[in-house]
């Protein structure tokens, strides 16, 4: 069984990427479980990981897979939330979104993602959505 961490912000076209790039994984293996983690940076209404809606359709799409989805939210920092899952966890890889970034940017990733690449020895897997062309 393949254990990964799906982490998503609330952009559709992102998470969109990232389901379609899991579900490229889960096709050529028996098992899959993926944790879906939602992790709010501030929450002061309390949503909950069920209203958002990126979340809701990356785990129906994997659920339709036959995925086993567990959903999970946290607050604060998303770089520690997202390590912090995984540790927990002990997903086999962490997926997480990329941003379009200009040509010198281009070098460097987001600070969330550069936080998780940088702060894990699991693999991660980092993937642009279709509108920023990758």
């Amino acid at each position: 069984m393949v254990r990964i961490l799906l982490a998503l912000d609330d952009e559709l076209a992102q998470a969109r990427a990232q389901t379609n790039a899991i579900a490229d994984i889960v096709a050529v293996t028996d098992t899959a479980e993926v944790h879906v983690l939602h992790v709010f940076g501030d929450n002061p209404e309390g949503a909950s990981v069920h209203q958002i809606e990126a979340v809701r359709e990356a785990s129906d799409r994997l659920t339709e897979l036959g995925v086993e989805v567990n959903l999970l939210e946290g607050s604060g920092n998303p770089g520690d939330g997202i390590l912090r899952y995984a540790e927990e966890y002990d997903v086999d890889q962490i997926c997480v979104g990329g941003r379009k970034r200009s040509p010198t940017g281009k070098a460097l990733f987001g600070s969330v993602t550069q936080d998780v690449i940088l702060g894990t020895h699991r693999p991660v897997l980092v993937c642009g959505s279709a509108a920023d062309g990758g």
